[in-house]
């Protein structure tokens, strides 16, 4: 009886023990699921993040193509003449050229969300305000507004999408966001004619920067700042990064692949309506075609940069493929269709150079604080690019004719090369290794 009781009682501790097994292991798994929906609900509301703020930056470029396609439209309504119309288009380049620095130091300092909301609402009120403009002054008052917007975007977005991403998904990311102004230019080009009047176009951009606004104050968390000089010191810090000299190459290589692939689309219309003999409704088509191409460069770069293809030796080939190709556009060496073929190398071959500096630059800023600094001084040369190749090129060929566009062009891409060549002599502190950690 002792023999089969205690057989009994040894069964009932067997059974105890199986359950609390049962429920420990129960207990695991659910911790584990639960561990596991809490990861993936982060990384869908990480990539979220980047899907707002990669359309904020289409949001922005949009109040740049939209002048293009509104230029006979507002001509006709306002008064005005092409003079005009370029000033109106213009601000954005000087505010750009001007204050790029001074919104990195403000992004440094209050954080890079609250900078991008506030960007928003400016593009979405200086937009509203000029679709009521009764005067060019009233306009061009709007368009200094909508371009303040402009920057603060364009600056604060990278700042963000480096914090958001993880390191290995940097480069592809950067890629991507270096699409946004060819993509939201070509927008703009494409759905400007869908609209009755200059009016509509600016109410849509409006309407468009309200909806990014509200999305982005949903979506866009407060990033947590990390080590970084006090704002005290940040001028001195931004004023020390610029001095560097990989942040100062950097900024150079920028302005001078603005300069060339602006020297030749300020003016591609008219030389496609020139060497093809087609209309200047055909030669703006061609020529938005041409500018897509630069899409196809961005994405490529991000592929590239993550088989570890060396992003010196990328810049400088990119650029010297541009100054070859700008001899058989410029000069009548060629065919006019062959010369359009060598515009659409020109543009995606080029476009490898911008997503390889925005990819570079979080390194070259060493610190996550100086990030924005670093994507301020990248939009200081893109602007000063952008002002100065049209004027550039306008001021050789009314002298000496497209033949000396295409010198001036060529120049810029041996001095883009050169300044590769230079951040190649031992990547200089900033390019190849990693920033300090947060």
């Amino acid at each position: 009886m002792k023999s089969i009781k205690w057989m009994q009682n040894l069964s009932l501790l067997s059974m105890a023990w199986k359950r609390y097994l049962w429920g420990l292991s129960l207990g695991r798994s659910a911790r584990m699921t639960i561990e596991t929906a809490v990861a993936q609900q982060s990384e869908t509301k990480r990539w979220a993040t980047v899907a707002i703020v990669m359309g904020c930056g289409i949001g922005a470029a949009l109040q740049v193509g939209k002048v293009p396609i509104a230029a006979a439209m507002l001509q006709q309504n306002l008064g005005i003449d092409l003079a005009a119309v370029g000033t109106i288009a213009g601000i954005f380049a000087v505010l750009g050229l001007v204050g790029s620095v001074p919104a990195g130091v403000v992004i440094a300092a209050v954080g890079a969300r609250r900078v991008l909301l506030c960007g928003l609402a400016a593009i979405t009120l200086g937009a509203a305000s000029g679709a009521l403009a009764p005067s060019l002054a009233v306009l061009l008052a709007s368009r200094l507004l909508e371009g303040l917007g402009f920057l603060l975007v364009m600056v604060a977005a990278p700042a963000l999408l480096d914090r958001v991403v993880d390191v290995s998904a940097r480069n592809v990311t950067m890629a991507v966001w270096s699409c946004v102004m060819p993509f939201g230019i070509a927008l703009a080009l494409v759905a400007g004619p869908m609209f009755d009047g200059w009016r509509a176009i600016w109410w849509a951009s409006a309407g468009f920067g309200a909806v990014l606004f509200v999305l982005a104050g949903i979506t866009v968390p407060e990033v947590a700042s990390r080590t970084g000089p006090a704002r005290s010191g940040l001028m001195q810090e931004a004023a020390a990064l610029a001095q560097r000299r990989t942040p100062a190459l950097l900024m150079v290589l920028f302005a001078l692949y603005s300069l060339m692939f602006f020297a030749l689309f300020s003016f591609l219309p008219i030389l496609l309506t020139a060497r093809l003999g087609v209309s200047s409704q055909s030669a703006g088509g061609l020529s938005a075609l041409a500018a897509a191409a630069n899409v196809v460069g961005n994405l490529a770069a991000g592929n590239l940069l993550a088989r570890g293809v060396n992003r010196n030796g990328l810049m400088a080939a990119a650029a010297l493929v541009m100054g070859a190709s700008a001899f058989g556009i410029f000069l009548p060496m060629l065919g006019g269709w062959s010369a359009f073929v060598l515009c659409l190398l020109f543009s995606a071959i080029g476009g490898l150079i911008p997503a390889t500096l925005l990819a570079t630059a979080p390194a070259a800023a060493r610190s996550a604080a100086m990030v924005p600094v670093m994507m301020g001084l990248l939009m200081t040369g893109s602007n000063f690019g952008q002002v100065c190749g049209p004027i550039a090129v306008g001021a050789v060929v009314s002298a000496w004719g497209w033949g000396a566009a295409s010198v001036m062009v060529a120049a810029a891409a041996i001095l883009a090369g050169l300044a590769a060549w230079l951040l190649a002599r031992g990547d200089h502190n900033g390019v190849s290794e990693a920033r300090d950690p947060a």
